[in-house]
């Protein structure tokens, strides 16, 4: 069976993958058909009763966020832009009016910033663009990166050695019951401190399993062929979560931007005579060197 599935027809093995994208831990799971339903999916809001401190760090967090972004909502912007300037110049895109994307398309973004929306109908996808076009933060902030994508849905990356996440289970530091009716077990995770669980979205480059490929995100590419092979030791936890937790500051956090990028500034300042009616001009020469400091290149994303 294995050897003849080598030979499979492309739509057969096309078929074979939605079938097993619908299924976690061998479990048939419909997809939603509502951002509500897909809320519903994902709702972490027991998660406060134990994990309280944890819980408001990742509240206030950009992975909070993920759909509509900060201040005005420039994620939700940006995914206006990726319609207007990218899906609907394209000419092989399928997409002549805003009311063609599905969920095929928003993948592009949401491959990081909803991995879960792959468990919805392309009504969910319509659903998104019409609180995009009305700026409607409240309906799309109801979707983000929270408790469950870290901690069950991506929690395992080798499916093939360690199984799929169960929607019973949460992965965490221990093995055993866990105090939560929705998500009773408990079982230990190899990679929550590694960055390989944050390299699935923080990425290696272009998306190239999508029929269009995008590349935003590249800081695990560089973290893994620049500052690992130089001996670098610290992993993505250990920089951006160490003092402050499920917050997970970036280059927003002004603590993150002193320690990411080292400034030296030399200033010279010496007369230059122009010509002999005008006199002598003051010029000054600045010298501005940047180190980064980070184990990956930015910007990011």
């Amino acid at each position: 069976m294995a050897a003849r599935g080598l030979f499979m027809p492309a739509w057969v093995v096309l078929l074979l993958s939605v079938s097993v994208a619908q299924v976690q831990g061998g479990e048939e799971r419909s997809k939603a058909k509502t951002i509500d339903e897909l809320a519903a999916r994902y709702d972490v809001s027991t998660c406060i009763e134990c994990h309280e401190n944890e819980y408001h760090e990742w509240e206030n967090s950009a992975h909070s966020s993920s759909m509509v972004g900060s201040g005005y909502g420039r994620t939700r912007a940006t995914f206006k832009t990726c319609v207007t300037r990218g899906f609907l110049t394209w000419p092989y895109s399928g997409v002549k009016k805003p009311e063609d994307v599905k969920i095929k398309h928003l993948m592009v973004c949401a491959r990081c910033h909803l991995p879960q929306l792959a468990e919805a109908t392309d009504d969910v996808a319509q659903e998104i663009i019409r609180a995009v076009w009305a700026k409607d933060n409240k309906k799309l902030g109801v979707l983000s990166i929270n408790c469950l994508i870290c901690h069950q849905r991506n929690a395992v990356v080798h499916k093939w050695q360690f199984g799929t996440p169960k929607r019973n289970e949460i992965y965490g530091a221990f093995e055993g019951e866990h105090e939560d009716e929705n998500h009773p077990y408990l079982r230990k995770n190899l990679i929550l401190d590694q960055s390989i669980l944050c390299g699935q979205c923080h990425g290696l480059g272009p998306g190239f399993g999508l029929e269009q490929p995008t590349q935003c995100a590249t800081g695990y590419g560089s973290y893994l062929w620049a500052y690992i092979p130089e001996g670098g030791t610290n992993t993505c936890q250990d920089c951006h979560m160490k003092n402050k937790g499920h917050l997970m500051p970036s280059y927003r956090d002004p603590d993150m931007q002193e320690a990411a990028v080292a400034m030296e500034v030399d200033v010279h300042s010496h007369y230059w005579r122009k010509n002999k009616t005008e006199g002598v001009i003051p010029v000054a020469t600045v010298h501005v060197e940047l180190t980064n400091r980070t184990g990956h290149g930015i910007p990011d994303g």
